[in-house]
């Protein structure tokens, strides 16, 4: 039974050849149908799917008729953008047709082709088709599929590409694949001859060999050019050059006639431009001792594979050892040639053995194994071409690696000064292929590069491996310090993480900082990353490790842009869940501040909820008179003691920031306030609250009278800073302009004044402040106090409690407990006292 993918290819098959046989012309609908079927038979089904009957009928009817006239030797090429009315069907892309005898590589030619255009193939359609045709090229049949038919193969192509308007632009791509078809047409005609030519080559090599060189060299390099014969290299281009002084120089000069595959002349040009290009020390290197030059040309190829074609030179020698000339045999290695074994391929194997031998580890160790590995793993183009002493370098700095997570960079220069081939291993989590890019950048600006192209190896190592070839032009590299450009690289190749894990240590300490990293180190996410820095990433870990199951929030007050609109930032870190804004805004605002944005991460440390953080930019309408640094701490406690309900949410705590006051030193001051209410003061608390913000200045003034007054370690030398300090807040009162603000200023003054003592600086069992306020008032010295007077006072505050004691002498009975009347409960109180003053 057919598969279903291809039972669905049948059946749109049949489709379009119902509607041909109604399309082509009578007496070829027979040769039209078997055209069609072999046509489509490859195809797949999804993209016949895509185009309509209409247009399958008609692009293979089109290309029928294309072929109808046909001679060998000679490709026959189309690119047009087909049309309805004009070719009988249509197509949103342009189409390249293509008749030519059955070769190979003609696909992977004609696709390296388009690639190079910058275009892109959307189907590409490739029967071969046995014909018959006349003397005259006209073509009489074509053949069922069935083996043995003796007709001609020829090659079928069509190709749709990224659409193509512009004149110029289809000439250009129609002239490219006419030459890419006449490189691999010459390529594949002359293989047979270039292969005989290595062949007859080798056995020319006799001995004895010519003075100077190495019998055991010349042995296995011998046997490395009978192995290339042996399916390991396709033969592309072939020519001899004699090599002769001009003047004072050497050249390399074509000798005429020899030239094979890609290599035909087919200019007036006799010398080696190649050569002609290097500088006159590497020139010298043509006179060397050495049959073999193994290295990539300045060329892609442009037949089968797009990358640098291999260039393998054979010198010929006199008697004497004197060079010459060279044949030169272009090419690719074939994948046969990169799956072997190095130890089965002559002269790498040279190059392995004398590496290990010369390292001079136990090969059943695990270091001999480890360095047998590296040169297995070595890019096999790299092997052919280095020395023996760089590999021997080169595998003992990666051996040296050993598994550690670090960057190392080594670079060879090619024997002719064209490239330089750059081994980059980066530690495997870290590499992307933005790392890859910046890499290139690096080593291209390093050595003046003109283009460069790279081959990842990733294995089970913990280091990836970039092969990096950087092409520069003979004698233009500038001098260059490995080191330094591998240091560049690993700064690129560091990922934000690795920043992170340094950092934590150099701030926290080893083990702090280990520890850290460990919870942290991936919890950050990609927008964290990429808007903060590591350092300030170091400091909310150390913030967020402070969280836990009882004390879920925490914060950080910092600069913002203090020449924009945010001037403040405010960090906050909950765990478990996000902050509501209707809950932090409105707590903002109070703290005196206008949130402008808002930028919200989740942070999901190891082995504890996700931590969600909020970073609030801010402004401050009046301006702060100090530091960001000065008004931190005391900003912070603030508001967290405003979020556990320790600190009342009200505009009192404006003067966090306005006047730089503590949260206790805040709740002084609204402690007051709530007992001049009580005591029938006319204004209400908001008017308080703005009063006492207008005056920051002054209201701290308050505060450090009540400080010198009853601060137990200050107060007993403070009469004369006391008077001081009043005189001061009395000659500030003078300046205050709005009549109802000095009239509640000068109000808190003199309960200021009317405190007999105060809980304020006393601690708890556990060395803590109370959670309450108290203060013990002379009321004959409170201005306003509804009469009577009684002979003492004392009211106590907290955020969920307010209560007064009054006492109309020295003894005191019965009270009042609780009472509903928020407002005015020492009236009611008062009351009471009235009546037990009486009764007393």
């Amino acid at each position: 039974m057919l598969p279903e993918a291809q039972k669905g290819n049948v059946e749109i098959i049949e489709k379009v050849v119902a509607l041909l046989r109604d399309e082509a012309p009578e007496g070829k609908i027979a040769q039209a149908e078997r055209f069609t079927r072999q046509y489509y038979r490859q195809v797949d089904a999804e993209d016949l799917a895509e185009r309509s009957t209409s247009d399958l009928c008609g692009a293979a009817l089109a290309h029928l008729d294309f072929m109808r006239e046909f001679k060998s030797g000679a490709p026959k090429l189309r690119v047009y953008n087909p049309q309805s009315r004009k070719d009988g069907w249509e197509s949103t892309h342009t189409v390249i047709e293509i008749v030519n005898d059955d070769t190979p590589f003609l696909v992977d030619s004609v696709t390296m082709e388009i690639n190079r255009q910058g275009l892109t193939a959307h189907l590409t359609i490739h029967p071969v088709m046995k014909t018959k045709r006349d003397a005259d090229g006209e073509l009489a049949e074509i053949l069922p599929r069935e083996a043995g038919q003796s007709g001609a193969s020829e090659s079928i192509m069509h190709v749709e590409v990224d659409r193509q308007t512009d004149p110029e632009k289809l000439a250009e791509l129609e002239a490219g694949i006419l030459r890419i078809l006449s490189d691999v047409r010459k390529a594949v005609e002359d293989y047979p001859e270039m292969k005989d030519h290595m062949t007859r080559l080798v056995a020319e090599i006799g001995k004895p060999y010519p003075e100077g060189l190495i019998p055991e060299t010349v042995d296995e390099d011998k046997a490395f050019l009978a192995w290339l014969t042996d399916r390991h290299f396709i033969f592309l281009g072939y020519r001899d050059y004699d090599l002769v002084k001009e003047g004072d120089e050497d050249v390399l000069r074509v000798v005429p006639g020899s030239g094979l595959g890609i290599l035909r002349e087919t200019s007036q040009t006799n010398i080696s431009k190649s050569f002609a290009t290097v500088t006159p020390e590497v020139r010298k290197l043509a006179r060397a001792p050495e049959l073999l030059i193994l290295t990539k040309a300045n060329s892609r190829s442009t037949v089968h594979r797009p990358g640098y074609l291999d260039y393998v030179g054979v010198k010929r020698f006199d008697a004497k050892g004197q060079v010459l000339g060279e044949r030169r045999f272009l090419g690719l290695f074939t994948s046969t040639a990169y799956a072997s074994h190095p130890a089965d391929i002559p002269l790498l194997r040279r190059k392995v053995n004398n590496v290990i031998a010369r390292a001079g580890f136990d090969p059943h160790g695990h270091t001999g194994k480890a360095l047998v590995a590296i040169l297995e793993q070595y890019p096999r183009d790299e092997l052919f071409q280095i020395s023996e002493d760089e590999l021997f370098e080169h595998a003992m700095g990666i051996l040296r690696l050993d598994y550690r997570q670090r960057t190392r960079l080594f670079v060879r220069r090619d024997l002719y000064g064209r490239f330089l081939s750059c081994l980059v291993y980066v530690p495997r989590e870290n590499y992307s292929g933005e790392v890859r890019r910046r890499a290139q950048q690096i080593l291209m600006h390093a050595f003046n590069g003109i283009s460069s192209e790279f081959t990842l190896y990733l294995s089970d190592s913990p280091l990836a491996r970039v092969l990096i070839v950087v092409r520069t032009k003979p004698g233009s590299v500038p001098d260059f310090d490995v080191r330094e450009i591998e240091r560049q690289i690993a700064k690129v190749a560091r990922r934000w993480e690795d920043e992170l894990h340094d950092a934590l240590i150099a701030r926290l300490g080893e083990e702090r900082g280990i520890q850290l990293y460990r919870r942290f180190g991936n919890a950050f996410p990609a927008g964290y990353r990429e808007d903060r820095s590591v350092e300030e990433a170091v400091t909310d870990a150390a913030i967020m490790d402070t969280l836990g199951a009882e004390d879920k929030l925490a914060m950080n007050l910092y600069a913002g842009d203090e020449a924009g609109a945010t001037p403040l930032r405010l960090k906050l870190f909950h765990s478990g869940e996000p902050v509501p804004l209707s809950l932090s805004l409105p707590m903002l605002e109070r703290m005196g501040v206008k949130v402008l944005d808002e930028l919200y991460y989740k942070v999901e440390p190891e082995g504890i909820p996700p931590i969600y953080v909020h970073d609030f930019g801010m402004s401050h309408p009046e301006g702060i008179p100090f530091g960001v640094t000065q008004v931190k701490s005391g900003f912070e406690e603030a508001f967290a003691r405003a979020w556990r309900g320790e600190v009342e949410n009200d505009d009192f705590n404006r003067l966090v920031l306005q006047a730089n006051l503590s949260w206790r030193e805040v709740t002084i001051l609204r402690a007051y306030s709530k007992y001049l209410r009580q005591t029938g003061f006319t204004f209400r608390q908001a008017y308080v609250e703005q009063a006492l913000s207008n005056n920051a200045a002054i209201a701290k003034k308050l505060i450090g009278l009540f400080v010198a007054r009853f601060d137990p370690e200050t107060a007993a030398g403070a009469g004369v800073n006391i008077q001081a300090l009043t005189a001061e807040i009395e000659r500030a009162l003078d300046s205050v302009a709005n009549l109802d603000e000095d009239r509640i200023l000068r109000r808190f003054l003199a309960v200021i004044q009317a405190t007999v003592r105060t809980n304020y600086f006393q601690k708890d069992a556990a060395g803590a402040a109370k959670p309450y306020l108290s203060f013990k008032f002379n009321p004959a010295l409170v201005p306003g106090l509804p009469e009577p007077k009684p002979l003492f006072e004392i009211y106590v505050y907290s955020p969920r409690i307010e209560g007064v004691h009054l006492r109309g002498g020295k003894v005191a009975r019965g009270g009042l407990r609780w009472s509903d009347r928020r407002e005015d409960f020492r009236t009611e109180i008062l009351g009471l006292v009235k009546a037990q003053m009486v009764k007393n």
